[in-house]
């Protein structure tokens, strides 16, 4: 957040201004990206998906997204074929996960230069005969008046098919149309046709948006093995359908309410198997999953790589994990690409500098960090961090392997310009020997973050920097700990306002409290 007030909105009207579209922007000019792979996810209720999303569920992928086929306002989505970030739900406005989820999500991790969409329409209960274009309409008039308002939550008129192709005509001209994936069924137990018209929904849609099944493969899931309706005819698809693959229900658990409906974990892997079997289509393997590794620990002025940080001891904000392959191995979660900072290294955590130092900026609520550390001992240990922040709402929390040892701190204003630092002491905590992962989540907009300390307990606590403590005088020293002069001053802004003043030099500045034992830092 360094500079945030100077800087904030540059990124977005620096690349219109120089004619670069971002997803969602309508240009007559820009080709269709070759790396953004779109799929047509279409089906009844496990395709829309039933389970409720969990915290892995919702973290935002930016090589995942959705093409919107209906309006929720909640969620930002408020233009039918634009583009929008993939977090649940896909299918409605809603808060639950489907088998599209963690297809896209190992689709994107398993090709690290491509983009994923999803254009996705089910509409639970619907027999396939909703998506046959010469159906349709007859099999709605004696559909019950529910099932009639969810296909209308896609097209007024109840053809959900044409609204697949409306919006797949808008995704062609982003990216290329890659693949289906389908699953339906539940509703058609007796349907001898199904097999036949479930071709010609896919033939329909291939030939309206001038493609051929030779290069568009199609994958179909199985349905609940211990459920009501699971036979063999998804598996027997590839005998009657080209170029069309199925993924298996085996082993996948129901909801335990009814008896068409997989839980949450079956959804998760359940969209894996369906990844695994388009990947096999276009010959792609999944890549294998790498962890997250260390960036290195602290020693003196120097870095020693791939070393976690040591507790007790000074972990540098911007020393975070290197990035990992594949889910569960993120060591950061940013909410844009882009290292707004432009310092230090060159992933999408946005990274400035001060002085000579760097700092974790631009922050936004959600956004979350991660740090290998290794504990030399059990014990209580006290925590504080740099801090700096031009609001009164920013904050953050800290986690251990997963677990929240630090809950929701606010952080003070400390000044108007983002690059007045204060040690916020935290809380004292208990750890226990060995290799643990910090996590530092941020939990309100815009706190700048310098280090994390971790303290041995037998040392006292810092007292925290007071902002209305009344008339103070400082020593004001440069980062080499030369002495440069003094100042008195009654908050941190008039401590900021006569530092800058004083000194000559940009740079990073110590500055400390003859009255008490506060100290802040101040950035020219």
């Amino acid at each position: 957040m360094g500079m945030f007030n100077k800087l904030s909105g540059f990124a977005s009207v620096a690349c219109v201004a120089a004619g670069f579209v971002l997803f969602g922007a309508a240009s007559s000019e820009a080709a269709p990206d070759p790396n953004f792979h779109i799929y047509i996810a279409y089906g009844q209720s496990n395709m829309g998906g039933t389970a409720d999303a969990q915290s892995a569920d919702k973290v935002e992928n930016s090589r995942f997204k959705i093409f919107a086929t209906q309006k929720c306002s909640g969620k930002g989505r408020n233009t039918l074929g634009d583009v929008y970030p993939a977090v649940p739900s896909l299918f409605n406005c809603g808060n639950t996960i489907s088998v599209a989820d963690w297809f896209g999500r190992t689709m994107a991790d398993s090709m690290p230069n491509v983009t994923i969409g999803i254009i996705p329409v089910a509409v639970g209960g619907a027999s396939i005969k909703l998506f046959d274009q010469d159906q349709y309409k007859t099999y709605l008039s004696t559909a019950e008046t529910w099932l009639q308002n969810y296909a209308k939550e896609y097209a007024s008129d109840g053809n959900v098919t044409k609204t697949i192709i409306d919006i797949a005509k808008k995704a062609q001209e982003k990216g290329v149309i890659k693949g289906f994936i389908f699953h339906q069924g539940e509703t058609d137990g007796g349907y001898s046709d199904w097999p036949k018209i479930v071709k010609k929904t896919r033939d329909d849609i291939l030939k309206a948006l001038d493609m051929s099944s030779d290069t568009v493969p199609f994958v179909a899931g199985e349905l609940l093995r211990e459920g009501c309706c699971y036979s063999d005819r998804v598996s027997k698809l590839p005998n009657t359908m080209d170029n069309t693959y199925y993924a298996s229900s085996e082993g996948l658990g129901g909801n335990g309410v009814d008896r068409y409906h997989f839980n949450h974990d079956a959804y998760v892997e359940f969209g894996k198997r369906y990844a695994a079997q388009m990947l096999k289509a276009v010959n792609r393997k999944p890549v294998e999953p790498v962890p997250q590794k260390p960036f290195g620990k602290v020693v003196g002025d120097s870095v020693v790589a791939g070393e976690p940080a040591e507790i007790p001891g000074r972990i540098e904000a911007e020393n975070y994990d290197i990035n990992g392959v594949g889910s569960g191995n993120s060591s950061y979660f940013d909410k844009d690409s882009e290292n707004r900072g432009g310092e230090y290294r060159k992933d999408g955590v946005d990274i400035y500098k001060g002085g000579d130092n760097y700092a974790i900026g631009y922050t936004q609520e959600g956004e979350w960090l991660e740090y290998s550390v290794n504990v030399d001992r059990d014990g209580k240990f006290y925590i504080s961090a740099n801090v700096a922040s031009g609001t009164e709402s920013s904050s953050f929390s800290l986690l251990l392997d997963d677990k929240e040892i630090v809950p929701s701190t606010k952080v003070p204003k400390t000044g108007d310009e983002w690059d007045v630092y204060e040690r916020l002491e935290l809380d004292q905590v208990e750890f226990t020997k060995g290799e643990h992962v910090l996590k530092l989540l941020i939990t309100g907009n815009y706190v700048n973050i310098d280090w994390i300390e971790i303290e041995d307990r037998s040392l006292a606590i810092r007292p925290k920097f007071v902002a209305s403590s009344g008339p103070q005088t400082y020593d004001v020293f440069d980062m080499l700990g030369a002495h440069v002069g003094r100042v008195d001053a009654a908050t941190v802004q008039d401590v900021a306002q006569k530092v800058r003043a004083l000194v000559k030099q940009n740079g990073t500045y110590l500055v400390k409290s003859r009255n008490s034992s506060a100290t802040i830092r101040v950035m020219k």
